[in-house]
């Protein structure tokens, strides 16, 4: 199945947090998004494993993604093994898509910088003929994306380039919001986290409109990139 995006995240929530808008953006206009998560989650103070899994599929609903796929490679304690990346480079040359998006380099969680720099390295490997890998018993073709991008979560980075997601802010929060034992639900009983609170949701608005500022528009996601970045047309730039 090609994709056009393939997104990772090291956790359920990860990507509708942070990128959420850039993605319903391109499935409007045709695109095919798929979604990789490394864990399960398990570890998150609210909500369980099952709860996790109903909360992706209705996120995944609500933006339009295409596939969602859970490596379950074990919240907190996934390394940079062999195995753990051959999991990703099957990922990558099964979806062979055109852009990457992956986590945030340098985060609060420490799983996101690890999640970022596993699926980088495994978008470099899975170009390389000599790595064998197989998929439902079929060899698969070696693939390399031609971009990967960092999106950005808590911790404040300065963005290489940011997306304008006024459109789409609505369906962006009713994705963030179908996990609905980890976000703001004052009927919920479960422990009170910092992700919990209403004032959470508020800061989140106000990422965004931050990077919305900057481009003269009310809302945006910002990303990363670690090269240089071509355009065609100086004026389709904001």
């Amino acid at each position: 199945m090609k994709v056009d995006i393939l997104a990772f995240g090291a956790h359920p929530d990860d990507i509708e947090l942070s990128a959420s808008g850039t993605l319903i953006h391109e499935i409007g206009l045709g695109k095919k998004v798929a979604i990789v998560d490394l864990t399960e989650g398990e570890l998150g103070s609210r909500g369980t494993i099952a709860t996790r899994y109903e909360e992706a599929a209705e996120a995944s609903k609500i933006m339009g993604i295409h596939a969602r796929v859970n490596l379950n490679l074990g919240d907190g304690f996934f390394d940079f093994s062999k195995e753990n990346k051959l999991r990703l480079i099957e990922q990558i040359r099964y979806f062979q898509p055109e852009i990457v998006l992956v986590n945030a380099y340098s985060d609060r969680h420490p799983d996101h910088g690890k999640g970022a720099v596993l699926a980088k390295e495994a978008c470099f490997l899975a170009g390389l003929l000599k790595i064998e890998t197989f998929y439902e018993g079929v060899k698969q073709e070696k693939w390399r994306p031609k971009n990967v991008f960092g999106y950005i979560q808590d911790h404040y980075l300065k963005p290489d380039f940011v997306v304008d997601i006024t459109p789409y802010v609505d369906q962006k929060i009713a994705s963030i919001l179908a996990y609905k034992t980890q976000f703001y639900n004052p009927e919920s009983n479960e422990p009170a986290t910092p992700i919990s609170s209403k004032e959470f949701l508020e800061f989140l608005k106000g990422r965004w409109g931050e990077y919305g500022r900057s481009i003269g528009v009310p809302y945006a996601e910002g990303f990363t990139v670690d090269r240089p970045i071509g355009v065609n047309d100086l004026f389709d730039l904001k």
